[in-house]
């Protein structure tokens, strides 16, 4: 019924910079909170920033000042845009909403599949 879709990941050089974006399609009445998760091997997965349905946005304090958090409401999207990239950075990155469902009016977390985002020389 709902799908989230990402795309920008790939290999880039400590320093550097990715665009990260995900657009939600399907049966949607509305999507609140929409954020991105990151995963590296061997560990849990974490927060890497959020943005309420108001645009407010929330960062993990790893990541403050190096990247910013956007939506747009009109096209169901949520961008990520990381500068300054360290390998610390290299992880698989999903994208996650809270979206009530047209039909059902039911609200449900719903994810990506992942992009893989590697820093490295």
């Amino acid at each position: 019924q709902v799908q989230l879709v990402e795309s920008g990941g790939g290999l880039v050089q400590p320093g550097g910079s990715l665009r990260l974006s995900c657009a939600a399609s399907g049966r949607i009445f509305s999507i609140n909170a929409m954020g991105w998760y990151r995963q590296a091997p061997g560990k849990q997965r974490e927060l890497v920033a959020a943005i309420t349905s108001g645009g407010i946005p929330n960062y993990a304090d790893s990541v403050k000042g190096r990247v910013t958090i956007s939506r747009d409401n009109a096209k169901n999207t949520v961008s990520l845009q990381m500068n300054s990239l360290n390998p610390e950075d290299t992880a698989v990155y999903y994208c996650n909403a809270a979206i009530v469902v047209d039909d059902t009016r039911i609200r449900n977390d719903y994810w990506g599949r992942g992009t893989q985002v590697t820093v490295s020389s």
